[in-house]
C-alpha cells in the first residue's frame, strides 16, 4: 500500500517539476529539459528527478546546476501544489538512457549495415 502511495507521489511530482520547469522558472541558462521520470525514496525525504536535456554535454551539466541553484524555489513550489507533511528534498540528475537507447540503436544499424 505505501509503495502504490510513494508511485503516485512520484508521478505527481514529476507532473509538477515538469510545469514549473517549464512555465515558472524564469532561469532563461536552464535549457529545454524534459523531465523523464521521479524516484522517490519509501520515507518520502528524498526525490530525484532525472531529466534530458537538448544541447552539448557543457549545457546539460550546466542545467543541471542551474535547477540546482533554483531548487528551493522549486521545491516550495511543489509544497504549494503536493498536499504532503514535508516535501522531499530534491535532486537533479541526467537521464543517459535516451542517449544509450539511441547508441544501441545505432549500434544494431550498424550490424545490420555490414552483413
Amino acid at each position: 500500500m505505501a509503495n502504490l502511495r510513494v508511485n503516485r507521489i512520484a508521478e505527481q511530482m514529476k507532473k509538477e517539476l515538469s510545469d514549473i520547469i517549464s512555465n515558472r522558472l524564469k532561469d532563461p541558462r536552464v535549457g529545454f529539459v524534459t523531465v523523464t521520470g521521479v524516484d522517490v525514496t519509501g520515507d518520502l525525504q528524498l526525490a530525484t528527478a532525472f531529466i534530458t536535456v537538448l544541447g552539448s554535454n557543457d549545457s546539460k551539466y550546466d542545467t543541471i546546476k542551474r535547477l540546482n541553484k533554483a531548487k528551493g524555489f522549486i521545491r516550495s513550489e511543489i509544497g504549494k501544489r503536493i498536499r504532503l507533511h514535508k516535501t522531499p528534498e530534491l535532486s537533479f540528475e541526467i537521464d543517459e538512457s535516451i542517449g544509450y537507447g539511441n547508441h544501441i540503436n545505432q549500434l544494431l544499424r550498424d550490424i545490420h549495415g555490414e552483413d
